[in-house]
C-alpha cells in the first residue's frame, strides 16, 4: 500500500477534500440514473460501490474523526448497504500509512526527539494504519515494542470535521431540534479523549490490571517513559487480528474459548467497573497461537453512570419488559419517551422499543446463548429492515434516548457481531466468578 507524504490539517483544505468527493458522488448518481432510464431492473449495487469507494478514498486521506465516523458506521451492518460496510471497515486497521520522512518529522514534533534517539531499533514502515494513528515495530533493551503514532492535525480538526458531517448525520438518523446537540457533544468528547494518548495509557493500565484474572485474556504492558500526548509505546503482541482469524478454519471449541473471554471481559467491565471498552471492532483484538484473546486499544472508554446503568439493565429482565407500567416508567428515565410526546408518539415508540429490547436483551434471559444462531440474526435483520422502511418513523422526532445510549448500544452491537463471527456459545453468568 502506497504511503502518503501529507495529510490535510487545515479546515479549508479538509473541507475542499470533502467537496471534491461530493462532486464525484453527484456524478455517480448521474451515471446511475442515465443507465436506469434504459434498464429498469438496474439495482443500486453499482452506485453503492462507486459511492462507497469515492467517500472512503476521501476519508482515508483526511484521517482523524472523519475516518473514525466511517469506522463506527461500518459496525452498523443493518444500517448501511454492504458496499459501505466493506469499504468503511478498512478504517479499522488498513489505510495507507504515513511515509517514513513524515513519520520521522511527526515523531520529532511530538516527542522532541527522533525515533533512533529513543529506541535501539525502529522500523520506519508502518505495520498497521488506522483512523487516528499508525503502529510501528521497535526494540529497546531487548524488548520488542509497538509504537503508536498519532497522525498530524487529528486532535485539532475534530470539532470542524464533526461540523462537516453533522448535516449528513442529522438526515441519516432523523434528528430534530436543539436537543440533538447532546449526541454530537458526546461523540466529540469521546473523539477528543481518543486523541489524548496520556489518558489512553492510564486507561489501558487501569483496565488491564482490573481484568488480569479473566481466563484466556491478555494485555500488553505500557511504557509511560516512552509515551507522550501523541505517542504510545507498549509491548509488541504476536497474533492475528480477530477479523483475519474468523476468516480461517477454527473449531467450535476455539470459537467458544475466545468468545467466552470476550464476553467475560465486557460483562466484568460493565457490571463491576461501570466503565467499558466502547470500541469493540476486530482491529482492537488479536488472537495468539494459544488461542488467547489480546486487547490492544483502550482509547475509547465509556463510563456508565448509575442513573443510566440501573434502568438499562432493569429492562434486560423479561418480567420488567412485560410489565407495561414499569416499562413506560423506565423508558422515561432513559429519555426514550419525552415529556412533550403525544399519545401517538408514546404508543409508537413504546412498541418499537419493546420489540428492540425484547430481542437485544434475549441473551441475558438464558444460562447459555449461542451467537451462531442464525434465527437470532435474522430477527435482528428483519427488525432493522422493518423500521428503516417505516415512513411513519420519518415523520417523528428521532431524538430518542439518553446520550449514553450512543456508546453503550454501539458496545453491545459490536460485541454481538464479534461473538457471531466467532460462532461462540457463551455461559452468560461466567463473568460473575471474577467479581470479588
Amino acid at each position: 500500500m502506497k504511503a502518503i507524504d501529507k495529510i490535510p490539517t487545515g479546515k479549508l483544505s479538509r473541507t475542499t477534500e470533502l467537496m471534491k468527493t461530493g462532486v464525484k458522488v453527484g456524478g455517480n448518481y448521474l451515471k446511475y440514473y442515465s443507465k436506469k432510464a434504459f434498464d429498469r431492473d438496474l439495482t443500486r449495487d453499482e452506485l453503492n460501490e462507486s459511492n462507497a469507494e469515492d467517500i472512503y478514498d476521501s476519508l482515508k486521506n483526511l484521517r482523524g474523526s472523519a475516518l473514525k465516523v466511517a469506522q463506527m458506521l461500518s459496525m452498523e451492518k443493518s444500517l448501511l448497504p454492504n458496499a459501505y460496510v466493506e469499504k468503511f471497515s478498512l478504517a479499522q486497521f488498513s489505510v495507507p500509512p504515513l511515509s517514513a520522512p513524515l513519520v520521522r518529522k511527526t515523531f520529532k514534533k511530538y516527542n522532541g526527539a527522533y525515533p533512533e534517539d529513543l529506541y535501539d531499533a525502529f522500523t520506519a514502515e508502518s505495520v498497521n494504519a488506522a483512523s487516528i494513528g499508525q503502529v510501528h515495530r521497535a526494540e529497546k533493551d531487548s524488548r520488542k515494542l509497538a509504537v503508536k503514532i498519532q497522525y498530524p492535525g487529528v486532535a485539532e480538526s475534530i470539532s470542524s470535521d464533526l461540523k462537516m458531517v453533522k448535516p449528513v448525520a442529522i438526515k441519516m438518523f432523523n434528528l430534530q431540534g436543539q436537543d440533538s446537540e447532546k449526541y454530537f457533544k458526546e461523540v466529540e468528547g469521546k473523539l477528543l479523549e481518543e486523541t489524548d494518548y496520556i489518558l489512553e495509557v492510564e486507561q489501558s493500565k487501569h483496565i488491564s490490571l482490573a481484568c488480569a484474572e479473566i481466563d484466556n485474556l491478555k494485555f500488553p504492558k505500557y511504557y509511560e517513559d516512552l509515551s507522550s500526548e501523541r505517542i504510545i509505546t507498549m509491548d509488541w503482541m504476536e497474533g492475528k487480528h480477530l477479523s483475519e482469524f474468523v476468516k480461517e478454519d477454527f473449531t467450535k471449541e476455539e470459537g467458544n474459548k475466545l468468545g467466552q473471554a470476550l464476553w467475560d471481559f465486557y460483562m466484568y467491565q460493565m457490571h463491576e467497573l461501570k466503565e467499558v471498552h466502547a470500541d469493540p471492532h476486530p482491529g482492537n483484538f488479536l488472537v495468539d497461537a494459544e488461542r488467547n484473546l489480546i486487547a490492544i486499544d483502550f482509547g475509547c472508554i465509556k463510563k456508565v453512570p448509575e442513573d443510566f446503568y440501573v434502568p438499562y439493565f432493569e429492562l434486560a429482565k423479561p418480567e420488567n419488559i412485560n410489565n407495561p407500567e414499569f416499562f413506560l416508567a423506565k423508558l422515561r428515565e432513559l429519555e426514550i419517551l419525552r415529556p412533550d410526546d403525544t399519545q401517538r408518539e408514546i404508543d409508537y415508540f413504546s412498541k418499537l422499543f419493546y420489540e428492540m429490547l425484547s430481542l437485544f436483551t434475549s441473551p441475558f434471559h438464558e444460562e447459555t446463548f449461542d451467537f451462531s444462531d442464525e434465527a437470532f440474526w435474522n430477527k435482528i435483520t428483519n427488525l432493522s429492515e422493518k423500521y428503516s422502511k417505516d415512513t411513519e418513523l420519518r415523520k417523528m422526532n428521532g431524538n430518542r434516548g439518553s446520550k449514553h445510549f450512543l456508546y453503550i448500544n454501539r458496545t453491545f452491537f459490536g460485541l454481538y457481531n464479534l461473538l457471531h463471527d466467532l460462532q461462540a456459545e457463551i455461559d452468560i453468568k461466567n463473568y460473575e466468578k471474577y467479581i470479588k
